[in-house]
């Protein structure tokens, strides 16, 4: 059996949520965001591990409040993040276990993720060794140039929007972030796991359906549409 660890990445600040508090531990339906995704890497039988990314101020706070108060038993290290995606991620990387095969890197905001959705990853990244969660976009996508000017429309039927977890096998992504973290042409600007793959590693990254209902809380405006969807969730698995 392949033995999974999960990221996942709580280090942000949220500055569009117009909140004092991160986005990550806003209470949803009385427990804070980054609960829910723990939880379901927690209940997943084949997640051997979880690493959390933190600010350094908030690691205490994470380990008390809710590794230990919801009984995440799978946390193995809540690690400090960096100033930039990457880095967090990098840190991620370097805090798994070596014994680990694959790792799933997910943005600790996006609490909807489910039992399914980890299952049809899995089976993916054993096959192809890099997936990303995606749903086929819905709206016309317009490329512009620097003046703010229609450049050209993909067709949308190529286009979709990506989701985590993000999905590798370790010791590929850990070379991939190692070589861009040293490289002096590191100023491309990584938006996602996945770029970083794509830059070191020539082995092309699969797309695997991914959940309409995997929404990253952004701003106040997704708060509502979460909680129903939570709700949903909680009575569809407790009749």
């Amino acid at each position: 059996m392949q033995d999974f660890a999960a990221i996942v990445l709580a280090a942000g600040s949220g500055s569009r949520m117009n909140s004092r508090i991160p986005k990550q531990y806003i209470k949803l339906l009385g427990k804070p965001v980054l609960y829910y995704s723990l939880k379901c890497f927690e209940d997943c039988p084949f997640v051997k591990e979880i690493i959390i990314v933190a600010s350094e101020a908030d690691i205490s706070m994470v380990k008390t409040d809710i590794v230990d108060k919801y009984g995440i038993s799978k946390v193995k290290n809540v690690t400090a993040g960096g100033k930039e995606r990457y880095n967090s991620v990098f840190n991620g990387l370097a805090a798994v276990t070596d014994d680990v095969d694959y790792v799933m890197i997910h943005d600790g905001a996006r609490a909807c993720i489910d039992g399914e959705l980890l299952d049809r990853i899995k089976d993916s990244v054993i096959r192809h060794k890099a997936c990303v969660p995606a749903v086929p976009s819905k709206d016309t996508v317009k490329i512009s140039d620097e003046e703010g000017f229609v450049k050209m429309t993909p067709d949308r039927s190529t286009v979709w929007n990506i989701q985590t977890p993000q999905t590798f096998e370790l010791a590929a992504i850990r070379h991939a972030f190692e070589k861009y973290m040293a490289d002096a042409a590191n100023g491309v600007n990584i938006t996602d796991d996945a770029m970083v793959w794509e830059l070191y590693d020539e082995r092309p990254v699969k797309i695997v359906m991914g959940d309409y209902r995997n929404i990253k809380l952004t701003t106040q405006e997704d708060i509502v549409p979460i909680e129903n969807i939570l709700k949903n969730s909680l009575t569809r698995n407790n009749p």
